[in-house]
């Protein structure tokens, strides 16, 4: 009974010590709680190999569950260490300090880790051992303290406690001030307006296929982020530097002032598996990248841009796909708005045929010129290809295989892309027989995807369907299947279909 006490008591006081400090992450307006920091720094250690095995099985779903991930081993931590509070009362304060000092160490270690998120660290250890003496006072089988309705009791009220406190914290939290006025900031924002309707032909509308245009809503978002960095247009800036005749240092304003150019860009994910949608497609406003390294100027030698996130993330680029004259942008608008926060408000950057790792830097505030010899990145420090330029790749849509089709004319249809180069035409087979040839939709230029559709005459049975793309150099795609590291994935897409 007692050793079922103890742990029962642990894991309380480990929720409670997680509810105190995020309701003092959002009472102090902490850009970071000590359990996002945490996370974060979970996620900058995690092997690269792990890292894409786990986008791989959870997708956008990572974040909560890596969040969640340190929450449960907190909460089974603090279960060992009221498992040891009685016998080894020693061992609970040292656990508990070895936990105070990792989370205080992985608070000063992000970008904007300040003293009060140490504070709030060290807090969450005081409560911890607070809730444990509280309710282990003595542990002595006749003491009266400790009897089991006092015990309850006392379990009771320390529950309703942690339970208000979460909840104020998630109020206060919910009207973070930081966000509230960077939200304020973005909706007041007048640039100019923009259409994002679709090009006349480019959307197939076809039953139970995706739009061409993909809506900021349904964007995919990957990137390490647990909390979305909180920026004040006002207040960002852009310091360009490094192998460069003149370095710079340009604002929002700056940016406005140049004037905003909108390209249909389709970016897509190194993680997307063949046939996957970790992929998108929309309007893009922004500075063009080439302009700006023009005036920069950059010296001889130089082969690489190292961008990097306000929250410390980095990225490297080659110069020659920001400089070769594609719709390379510092984007500030995303479907004819101001970027929303998630997707790197208030300026990101968009590199058509370049995968994202290497190219689409969110809430960019650095820019290095430099050789590639000379520094990893991010993702490149955990086994990711240097450049990452986008491969020739297409996905069924339609059918989804997921129900039987009637015997008779059926529409296969789908989405292809070959950013930089564009799509020359798309083929179909089934049960691996000739291929035969996709109508294509329209595109408004080689940087967006192409929806196409073929019309099948569907006989009973059970069938595979597949499709390959061919971009405009004339070069098919491959139809060897390789996983996504380190470069992105390959193979022909299929699906199976029974016709009834």
């Amino acid at each position: 009974m007692s050793s079922r006490r103890n742990t029962a008591s642990g894991v309380l006081a480990a929720i409670a010590a997680i509810a105190a400090s995020e309701a003092l992450a959002a009472l102090l307006d902490l850009r970071e709680s000590p359990v996002l920091a945490v996370g974060q720094s979970v996620i900058r250690l995690t092997p690269g190999a792990l890292a894409e095995a786990i986008i791989g099985v959870v997708g956008q779903a990572d974040k909560p569950l890596a969040i969640g991930g340190v929450v449960l081993a907190i909460v089974g931590l603090g279960a060992l260490v009221g498992h040891w509070w009685s016998a080894h009362r020693l061992r609970s304060f040292l656990l508990v300090g070895v936990l105070v000092v990792l989370a205080s160490a992985a608070v000063l270690s992000r970008p904007y880790g300040t003293a009060a998120g140490v504070f709030a660290s060290v807090a969450a250890g005081v409560v911890v051992l607070g809730v444990l003496q509280l309710l282990l006072r003595d542990n002595s089988e006749d003491s009266a303290d400790l009897s089991r309705r006092s015990f309850l009791r006392t379990f009771a009220v320390l529950t309703v406690a942690t339970v208000f406190i979460g909840a104020a914290g998630q109020v206060l939290a919910s009207r973070h001030r930081r966000r509230q006025a960077v939200e304020r900031v973005r909706g007041s924002l007048r640039l100019p307006k923009r259409t994002s309707s679709a090009p006349a032909g480019a959307d197939l509308e076809i039953a139970g296929q995706g739009p061409w245009l993909t809506s900021n809503r349904d964007f995919y978002r990957i990137d390490t982020a647990l909390s979305p960095p909180l920026i004040d247009p006002s207040q960002w800036s852009l310091r360009i530097h490094g192998m460069v005749d003149n370095e710079l240092t340009l604002t929002y304003q700056d940016l406005l002032d140049r004037g905003l150019e909108d390209a249909w860009i389709t970016i897509c994910c190194v993680s997307n598996p063949v046939g996957g949608d970790l992929i998108g497609n929309t309007v893009w406003g922004g500075v063009r990248i080439d302009g700006i390294l023009e005036e920069a100027g950059i010296q001889a030698g130089a082969d690489a841009l190292l961008s990097t996130s306000d929250d410390g993330w980095t990225c490297g680029t080659p110069l020659s796909a920001l400089t070769d004259g594609r719709n390379a942008l510092l984007a500030l608008t995303m479907n004819g708005e101001p970027l929303p926060i998630v997707h790197g408000f208030p300026v990101r950057q968009v590199v058509p045929g370049l995968y994202g790792y290497v190219s689409a830097t969110k809430w960019v505030v650095d820019w290095e010129v430099t050789r590639f010899a000379d520094f990893e990145a991010y993702w490149t420090q955990r086994g990711w290809g240097e450049r990452g330029p986008v491969k020739t790749e297409s996905r069924i849509d339609v059918p989804s295989g997921a129900q039987p089709i009637e015997t008779g004319t059926t529409t296969v249809a789908g989405v292809a892309w070959a950013q930089g180069v564009g799509i020359a035409g798309v083929e179909v087979r089934v049960d691996e027989g000739p291929w035969q040839k996709a109508t294509l939709g329209a595109v408004p230029n080689v940087d967006t995807w192409v929806q196409w559709t073929y019309d099948w005459s569907a006989t009973p049975g059970d069938h595979t369907i597949e499709a390959r793309a061919t971009n405009a150099d004339g070069e098919p795609q491959t139809g060897v299947r390789a996983d996504v590291l380190p470069d992105g994935a390959t193979g022909y897409p299929g699906i199976s279909v029974t016709v009834a």
